[in-house]
């Protein structure tokens, strides 16, 4: 019986740091934004919750099956199947709302992270969205020889490129290798997404980093 009422709570939780998540890219995008390039969309974007609500969107990913799984779950009304540093090459400058580029930059050398971000300030008209881990989180390839992580990214490095950061994901000291590493870890993971409401106005100690740029 304790343990099925655990379950439901760290559940009820893990549901409301999804939902913040969500919350937060819907805060930036909606109202403000109608048109989206999602660059490096991947197979299942975050923004899938609210896509219908965007005037038009397009997926950007070198992955073609993680294309096709997005195509055919409509996320997106067009594709390009294409790597993500020739986005500017495809796309007019000052041609969307709001560029994304959600776990896309840690995928990326220090240097192509950066050319990266530069491409996505001329595309967008309004604003630029980045999420990726605070600091360099190993990984390596999968069937996706893409998915290795090749870089690190932390939330001053990105406040002095001009964005204002966000901390996501709890308490960065909970986790090794993104993974809850106290037990029981079920009791744990729920303790990281409560350290949420702290610790989101001191990114320099979560997991993750939410970064918006505002277009001029």
């Amino acid at each position: 019986m304790v343990k099925s009422f655990a379950t439901k709570q760290v559940k009820k939780v893990s549901g409301k740091y999804f939902d913040y998540y969500s919350y937060l890219l819907q805060r930036e995008i909606l109202g403000e934004c109608e048109t989206v390039l999602d660059v490096g969309c991947g197979s299942s974007s975050p923004i899938q919750q609210f896509s219908e609500q965007l005037e038009y969107s397009v997926g950007v990913d070198i992955f073609g099956p993680a294309v096709e799984e997005s195509r055919q779950a409509g996320i997106h009304n067009e594709y390009s199947a294409i790597d993500a540093l020739e986005a500017g090459e495809r796309f007019k400058e000052k041609s969307f709302d709001c560029v994304l580029a959600l776990n896309l930059i840690e995928h990326l050398s220090k240097e192509d992270g950066l050319r990266l971000i530069t491409m996505m300030e001329k595309i967008a008209k309004k604003k630029v969205i980045i999420f990726t881990p605070n600091g360099f989180l190993p990984q390596g390839a999968n069937e996706n020889m893409f998915q290795e992580h090749l870089s690190g990214w932390t939330s001053k490095e990105m406040t002095d490129l001009g964005y204002r950061v966000i901390g996501a994901g709890g308490w960065k000291g909970l986790r090794r290798g993104g993974e809850i590493v106290w037990r029981p870890k079920p009791f744990w993971k729920g303790v990281s997404l409560l350290t949420q409401v702290l610790t989101r106005n001191y990114p320099e100690h979560t997991f993750y980093l939410f970064c918006v740029k505002e277009i001029e």
